[in-house]
């Protein structure tokens, strides 16, 4: 490239570089950083969905679900309340058991061999400190499984000569 050509193209991107840092309103500069918690940040919110019929006929419980202004993640602690967005987990409840457990990923809740029947699923969304935000039930009903027909087959004698 011959040299004015050269200082012509440097004298252009510097004027761009120029135009777009004046281009920033006292507005731009004085918003504070996305991680800085907003006092107007809206409620989360939890959504269920019905559990896949394909597996519940198999007697798998699948419960996909979504969020909406919390992130599923494996963080807990009084720290991690004021992080913005929000982070939490899921706890979940089977049939008013004492116990729950934290489910701590975006993937959808499985629960693995429930006895045929109704039973009721109880998921809460959670912050990092275990106070709970909202929640949602779900009732589902496990068939009865059929057991496998056994496969007759006949075995042949060796040969005998």
């Amino acid at each position: 490239m011959p040299l004015p050509l050269r200082h012509i193209a440097v004298a252009a991107a510097g004027a761009i570089f120029c135009a777009a840092a004046w281009a920033q309103s006292a507005a731009d500069i004085a918003r504070p950083a996305a991680v800085i918690p907003l006092e107007s940040e809206p409620a989360a919110k939890l959504i269920t969905y019905p559990p896949l019929a394909g597996p519940l006929a198999r007697g798998v419980v699948i419960i996909q679900f979504r969020t909406e202004n919390l992130r599923i993640m494996p963080v807990f602690g009084s720290a991690a309340v004021d992080v913005s967005p929000h982070l939490g987990h899921i706890h979940v409840t089977v049939d008013d058991w004492h116990g729950t457990w934290a489910h701590t990923s975006e993937d959808p809740v499985i629960l693995v061999g429930l006895e045929p029947g109704k039973h009721k699923i109880l998921l809460e969304l959670a912050d990092p400190s275990h106070k709970i935000l909202s929640g949602e039930t779900v009732i589902v009903t496990v068939p009865e499984q059929k057991a496998p027909k056994a496969k007759s087959h006949e075995h042949g004698q060796p040969d005998q000569g």
